[in-house]
């Protein structure tokens, strides 16, 4: 008998719940059969995975098995809703996860640019920040991925599209919008600054000094721009960012502060999709 993917799945749910009842509820199984199930695997690995009969603490090798079976399943769940995808759009899928502030922007003229290149050509678009983009990208959830930054990831090419000045982002009735010179980095040394994943980006020694301080951070842009519409919160963003904002905030470039955000576009390269993101790809950069 040889491990089987079944096995794996048996034995990572009851490593989740930590319990046979439970574990049997969420696969549809009789507690009996998934514990038999459970002794194969153990039979074959020819080691106990937990500590006790009870099912609720892994043994040292149990937490490795336990990982290396989640990367598995990923895996075979990824393909199997591939080919699935394949079966139900026999004319062509393309999944896109973009950072929102380029979806917004780019992809309306792209997308329809496409699907009148491929006729009956499936769509999704999801907006997220660059981290999920790229762990979309990672689990073959996605085929293009537009992200923040430049990234070197296994299996994936990286096409630069743009780059877009930093700046800071305000209401129009701040005193740093109001102001008749332009703002400077000291300027930011306030405790209404609210850091950003994007503030990463900037090298800057004296800014880097200005997100060390800040007391604030919000990670999804959505809601920083609702944190700036109130309370005179302020922040730095790229320029294309302002795109989303709501009219009445105010992008002001920042003395001396020259860095910009590069933006890429990243291509799965093992994707069953490869034509439609080569495809996509070659009508953004254009």
């Amino acid at each position: 008998m040889t491990i089987k993917i079944e096995m794996m799945r048996c034995f990572s749910t009851v490593a989740q719940t930590g319990n046979l009842s439970e574990a049997a509820d969420q696969l549809s199984r009789t507690q009996s059969a998934l514990s038999m199930t459970l002794k194969q695997f153990e039979s074959l690995i020819g080691q106990k995975l937990f500590e006790s009969d009870r099912k609720n603490r892994l043994s040292p090798l149990g937490e490795q098995v336990f990982e290396l079976t989640q990367e598995q399943l990923r895996q075979f769940d990824n393909t199997v809703n591939a080919i699935k995808n394949a079966a139900n759009h026999p004319r062509g899928l393309i999944r896109i996860a973009s950072i929102p502030s380029v979806s917004s922007v780019v992809f309306p003229t792209a997308i329809k640019k496409l699907t009148k290149q491929f006729p009956g050509l499936k769509v999704e678009l999801q907006d997220t920040d660059t981290q999920r983009v790229i762990d979309t990208l990672i689990q073959g959830q996605a085929d293009v991925g537009i992200v923040s930054g430049q990234h070197t990831l296994s299996g994936i090419r990286s096409v630069m599209l743009f780059e877009d000045q930093f700046g800071l982002i305000c209401s129009p009735d701040h005193p740093l919008a109001t102001q008749a010179h332009s703002p400077v980095i000291s300027d930011l040394l306030s405790k209404d600054f609210v850091s950003n994943n994007l503030c990463k980006i900037i090298e800057s020694e004296e800014f880097k000094e200005v997100v060390s301080r800040a007391n604030v951070s919000v990670h999804n842009t959505l809601s920083l721009i609702g944190m700036i519409r109130t309370q005179n919160w302020i922040t730095v963003l790229p320029q294309q960012v302002t795109h989303l904002l709501p009219n009445e905030l105010v992008f002001r470039k920042i003395h001396l502060l020259e860095e910009k955000r590069p933006v890429f576009c990243l291509v799965r390269e093992r994707s069953p999709y490869l034509r439609y993101a080569e495809a996509l790809v070659k009508i953004v950069c254009d």
